[in-house]
């Protein structure tokens, strides 16, 4: 055990989670690159949880910040901020939501606390609907909305929280049906449970399921529930933490894949727009967000300097077109790791859309989860210079592959070959 790893057990929570079993210590990256304090070089398939978005140490959000930072640093919300303005407006315009107000603040879970307590004030409601596996972050709020036992502490909760299906395809009661009946079914139980219970305040929803395994549903199963919910008045949100920003290469956001019934009516975001600067936020339309009847600021929220870097980074990623990357590269990406996973009889099934990829492992001959396999794999990864990352819903038994939308045709050809080796030394 190195000496920080017996430093951070003596002062860190014993449910703070490390990777590996000789946990690593990162102490720089370049592109989609990152070296430990040995000086190894590993490749980046996680990006600090999907965070990192276009690259380690990108000039442009790094000379965004220093210069910043070299003008002022912090001032907070109470003062008029032009750095937070510029990517409001931009924010704004690419949501998709008319008439769009947008509130930022310093993490996911901040995020999605901001849009349930918006949600709430404006039905005057505490129930919420949920998708089973989901996960929205560690508040504690936050927690009780999530359909993940594995994330979820506790059953304390200021909120009523009620579980749908259709989060997950190929697991479930529904997982038999084709694509059209799964849909039929799935919003059938939605308006079964809305028979059932008092009105909620809203359904709050991962387009890709990140913490679960990168499972999703059928493209259209959220408009067909957005249909349902707008004749109760019910608010959709959608979460978009980790589908945002043209990570799926498909689409700039995960609710387009159900666009069919409109926008959300709340749109989080966070991780990827600040390429690891800490910046959540929640974009509105403007009768919700300003439905509150209380002063707020945020002390950190819109900070100079994450603005700044915010700004550099998505500049960044829409002139050098990274969501078309992702949907290039991430698609070459899975149709290698689908030819891996059928000549694996630990793979059940390899999913995901651009540079959002889920490999879920089982048991040989089997449904049942993996678990073993996903951490022996993990460790595998690292030993061939690959970091990434697991998830899952009932088990932690699929390994998370999200690396930096500039990857290259090389890098993922590379990655694919480490994997390939990871998975045979533990079938």
């Amino acid at each position: 055990m190195s000496s920080l790893h017996r430093r951070h057990l003596a002062v860190s929570p014993d449910w703070l989670a490390l990777y590996y079993k000789d946990p690593l210590e990162i102490t720089h990256g370049e592109g989609r690159h990152v070296w430990d304090a040995d000086g190894r070089r590993y490749l980046d398939f996680f990006g600090g949880i999907l965070t990192t978005m276009t690259a380690h140490a990108l000039p442009e959000v790094t000379k965004a910040v220093s210069e910043q930072a070299g003008r002022i640093i912090h001032s907070s919300t109470l003062y008029l901020n032009r750095p937070m303005v510029e990517l409001a407006e931009r924010v704004a315009t690419l949501s998709g939501i008319p008439d769009a107000r947008v509130f930022f603040t310093t993490s996911g879970t901040e995020a999605n606390d901001t849009a349930l307590l918006l949600a709430t004030a404006y039905r005057r409601s505490n129930q919420i609907l949920a998708m089973r596996n989901s996960y929205h972050g560690r508040s504690f709020s936050a927690v009780s909305i999530t359909g993940n036992s594995a994330w979820s502490p506790t059953n304390l909760s200021p909120l009523q929280t009620l579980y749908v299906h259709g989060g997950v395809r190929t697991r479930g009661p529904y997982a038999h049906l084709g694509d059209a009946e799964f849909v039929a079914a799935c919003v059938a139980d939605l308006e079964d449970l809305l028979g059932h219970t008092r009105e909620p305040a809203a359904l709050i929803a991962e387009p890709i399921q990140g913490v679960g395994g990168f499972t999703s549903p059928p493209d259209g199963l959220y408009a067909a529930f957005r249909r349902v919910l707008d004749r109760h008045g019910i608010l959709w949100i959608s979460d978009e933490v980790q589908t945002g920003w043209g990570r799926t290469g498909e689409h700039f956001w995960g609710w387009q894949a159900h666009g069919e019934s409109g926008p959300p009516d709340i749109l989080t975001f966070a991780k990827g727009i600040g390429n690891g600067m800490s910046i959540g936020g929640v974009v509105a339309r403007a009768d919700v967000m300003n439905c509150l009847d209380a002063n707020s600021i945020s002390t950190f929220g819109g900070s100079p300097v994450t603005m700044a870097a915010g700004l550099a980074n998505l500049s960044y990623l829409l002139e050098h077109d990274l969501q078309g990357n992702a949907r290039r590269v991430g698609g070459l990406l899975i149709e290698r790791l689908r030819a891996i996973g059928a000549a694996s009889e630990c793979v059940r099934e390899v999913r995901g859309r651009g540079l959002m990829i889920g490999i879920e492992l089982v048991e040989p001959g089997t449904d049942e989860a993996n678990p073993r396999a996903a951490a022996a794999v993990l460790e595998a990864a690292r030993e061939g210079g690959l970091l990434i990352g697991k998830g899952g819903g009932h088990n932690t038994s699929v390994l998370r592959i999200a690396p930096p939308l500039t990857l290259t045709v090389a890098e993922a050809e590379e990655g694919a070959k480490i994997l390939a080796e990871a998975l045979r030394s533990v079938a």
